[in-house]
């Protein structure tokens, strides 16, 4: 039994390629895609700032036997990060799906 060798090539993988980010194709989304790529991003960021500003508040009360509020994490470190990241996904985003649109025309 011999075995034949394969007719297609293996796919390379795109997670890194021009137009690719971690596999996703960033300049071929439509206009919701885009809208929902960006919100997305903006969530990941306030989370993440927020989480980060609480363990910095918890580390700084301990150390200097201070009661700073945590709400503070979420008002003046997460919405602003969380904003700023969003606005800027949606430029981003929104800049290519329009120079694709354009383009077609």
């Amino acid at each position: 039994m011999s075995r034949n060798p394969p007719t297609n090539p293996p796919a390379t993988q795109r997670t890194f390629a021009a137009g690719y980010l971690f596999g996703v194709p960033l300049g071929n989304l439509g206009w919701f895609a885009s809208l929902l790529m960006a919100v997305a991003s903006g969530f990941m960021a306030f989370f993440a700032a927020t989480f980060c500003a609480i363990v910095f508040i918890l580390i700084y009360n301990s150390a200097t036997h201070s009661a700073l509020d945590f709400a503070l994490t979420y008002r003046r470190v997460g919405l602003p990060i969380g904003l700023v990241v969003m606005a800027v996904a949606l430029g981003a985003l929104g800049t290519l799906w329009l120079r694709r649109i354009l383009r077609r025309i």
